[in-house]
């Protein structure tokens, strides 16, 4: 389950008395020259097509095709992960997405597919500065990332969003001037609540939110109302699930 940082004011620091265990392995990452499109193509063109009914999209006009990005989806299942490299990545935008993942899910042949991946593991519980930082090098380096803002997986409707999304990304914009780093709010919605075989997926891609808009006041009055606006976005995107009619299958 890929999770988003501490809700706590302290998002960004590591207290002195955090168990060794707990820290982060490592905080770095790569897109693997080979694995990546392999598994980009696998995913397109058989696990997803195979296992789902309908895969909608929309909004996919409002996914940039550089600069720096975070995508904040709503989180349902475990195949979200999947579903947005599908609607957003390579084939849609050229890029490879850079998700942020719980440090239980970076052990062992696991760790080693997610680092080859883009993936970077953050401890919930107790993110590290140095994990921060990994992240704002992407955004800096114009990389698409993926943060979760309601955290873990999360059922039914939209639950109350961490400010560690708006925190971030108002720290990058901040320390660089210019950076015109986004915000895309996306809802993903499944026609059963535990999705199996033939479940219908709908992906709503919204207008990009962005963060150098928000940088007036104080970081923590500023995430506040980034977070504010990026939940109603989110709201907006879900209410539009029955007028969705239509199917889409994007091509790679």
């Amino acid at each position: 389950m890929i999770e988003l940082l501490s809700s706590s004011n302290t998002c960004c620091e590591t207290p002195a008395n955090t168990p060794a265990k707990a820290k982060v392995a490592f905080t770095t990452s790569h897109v693997s020259p080979w694995l990546s499109p392999l598994a980009y193509l696998l995913g397109h063109h058989f696990l997803l097509p195979f296992f789902f009914g309908r895969i909608i999209i929309t909004g996919q006009e409002n996914l940039p095709t550089s600069g720096p990005v975070i995508l904040a989806p709503t989180h349902r299942a475990r195949w979200d992960s999947l579903l947005l490299p599908y609607a957003t990545g390579r084939c849609v935008t050229g890029r490879d997405l850079r998700f942020m993942v719980t440090i239980t899910e970076c052990q062992g042949l696991q760790g080693w597919l997610v680092g080859q991946l883009g993936g970077f593991p953050v401890d919930p519980e107790h993110p590290s500065v140095s994990t921060l930082r990994h992240a704002v090098d992407l955004l800096v380096d114009g990389e698409m990332l993926v943060i979760f803002p309601e955290g873990g997986i999360r059922k039914g409707k939209l639950h109350p969003l961490k400010p560690g999304i708006a925190r971030l990304a108002l720290t990058a914009e901040s320390s660089h001037p210019g950076l015109g780093a986004k915000v895309i709010p996306i809802s993903i919605n499944y026609s059963q609540p535990y999705p199996n075989w033939g479940t219908d997926v709908s992906i709503h891609i919204g207008s990009p939110i962005l963060v150098a808009d928000y940088t007036k006041k104080s970081l923590k009055q500023d995430a506040k109302r980034l977070t504010a606006d990026l939940a109603k976005a989110l709201q907006q995107l879900s209410q539009h699930e029955s007028e969705i009619t239509t199917h889409k299958f994007v091509n790679c």
